[in-house]
């Protein structure tokens, strides 16, 4: 069983997953709740978010028909960073050895990092070798010289440490902590889509999470702090009503768009207090909408500027995440962006596909999908392991086999040489 724990700003949603005999993944169990406790992706309150992540467990475990022991659980909010880092090494034997790839990764990872903060991941974007570049996977090749380049991933000790802590208040261990937007990158986007360059939004409650990959690595991650909350509060302040009666005005009648909203649509909004409700167009509403959406689009584009991806994701944009299933989000995504837009939901081919075929789902799926591949590459270590440990012993045991025969035989010699001199 693997386990998905999706601690979010609005909900929080466990998954449990099953690895079926061919290697797919099915889900067999689902559990969900609002989320109290956090904010912007950063927990504000221990016992309400541990008691949000018990109610999620249990619903899952129900619905799966299993005890869940350990999970593996997402992290996001403005603490995290990320950089791109370099490393080179001489290759020992002449070819490249899986200990040869550990000590490059070991040398590119050694970078000055705040004291604050805690390496998340550290993921390789492609390795040369001598004069050859763009290596995915060097093991076995011939070389003296190995180099290779790293995307580094850290959030803050404090806020990784309270939501492990969270956890294990639960009663649950960590199998590991997965940033959310390389999570929902698993789920929600294509291998052509990778190679080619693409840019993935993951717009939620509290934060936006950007990841941009070229070439099939990851190669630049962000947080914007502005997203789905914003648009609620936005709409409560403009309207002059409870953030309660906000949040399902945004839900049911906004759009992101004013141009597909119809001035002819009146809604009732519920007032403060006993006040009477007032009325309002459907396009004024959007008009309050669009603003925030807009803001959230040019902050994403003034990231891939600075950092100089805005050229160099031909694949374009995708979004995902509960705040892009607004009407007209995807549209207004295009008009600032001026690239391809998709809405992409989580790609998830066994097990209560009708109930995760929805954005909401991206994180928790694609937690499932990391963990899966995690998993597989655990095994495959230990197998290796359990090889290399057979030929050790092996090589060991026969020259002591040989020597022994030969001490045998010498011995025998020098009885037969004693008996035929005794005659």
């Amino acid at each position: 069983m693997i386990v998905g724990l999706d601690v979010g700003t609005s909900k929080v949603i466990c998954l449990v997953g099953e690895v079926l005999a061919d290697g797919s993944l099915e889900i067999v169990g689902i559990g969900s709740h609002s989320s109290k406790g956090m904010k912007r992706g950063v927990v504000i309150n221990i016992e309400s978010t541990v008691q949000s992540i018990q109610r999620a467990v249990e619903e899952a475990e129900l619905m799966a028909g299993c005890n869940i022991h350990s999970v593996y659980v997402s992290v996001a909010g403005s603490h995290i960073r990320s950089l791109n880092s370099h490393g080179i090494v001489a290759v020992k034997n002449g070819e490249v050895q899986k200990e040869d790839i550990d000590r490059v990764i070991d040398a590119a990872q050694a970078v000055p990092i705040s004291s604050d903060q805690r390496v998340i991941h550290i993921l390789p974007q492609e390795y040369h070798i001598d004069s050859q570049e763009g290596i995915k996977d060097p093991l076995g090749m011939s070389g003296v010289r190995l180099e290779a380049n790293v995307h580094l991933i850290s959030g803050a000790v404090n806020a990784v440490m309270n939501v492990e802590k969270c956890i294990k208040r639960c009663g649950l261990g960590v199998d590991g902590v997965i940033l959310s937007q390389l999570a929902s990158s698993e789920s929600s986007l294509s291998e052509d889509e990778k190679e080619l360059g693409v840019c993935l939004i993951d717009i939620g409650a509290g934060t936006s999470d950007i990841a941009v990959w070229l070439d099939g690595a990851l190669h630049h991650t962000a947080v914007v702090p502005v997203a789905g909350d914003q648009v609620t509060n936005d709409i409560s302040m403009a309207l002059r009503t409870p953030t309660q009666h906000a949040e399902e005005i945004k839900v049911k009648y906004a759009c992101a768009m004013s141009s597909m909203a119809s001035a002819d649509q009146v809604l009732q909004v519920p007032s403060v207090g006993d006040r009477q409700p007032r009325s309002i167009t459907r396009h004024a509403l959007t008009e309050v909408v669009e603003a925030r959406y807009e803001e959230i689009y040019n902050l994403v584009l003034d990231e891939l500027r600075r950092s100089g991806y805005a050229e160099r994701i031909p694949a374009g944009i995708v979004i995902t995440g509960g705040t892009s299933l607004m009407e007209g989000a995807a549209e207004l995504a295009e008009k600032v962006f001026q690239m391809p837009v998709r809405l992409s939901l989580p790609d998830c081919t066994k097990g209560m596909s009708d109930i995760v075929d929805n954005p909401i789902y991206s994180t928790s799926v694609g937690l499932l999908a990391y963990g899966s591949k995690e998993a597989e590459v655990t095994e495959i270590s230990k197998r290796m392991m359990s090889k290399t440990q057979t030929k050790r012993e092996t090589s060991v045991l026969a020259p002591k086999e040989i020597g022994s025969s030969f001490s045998a035989a010498k011995a025998w010699q020098k009885l037969k040489h004693w008996f035929q001199s005794y005659i």
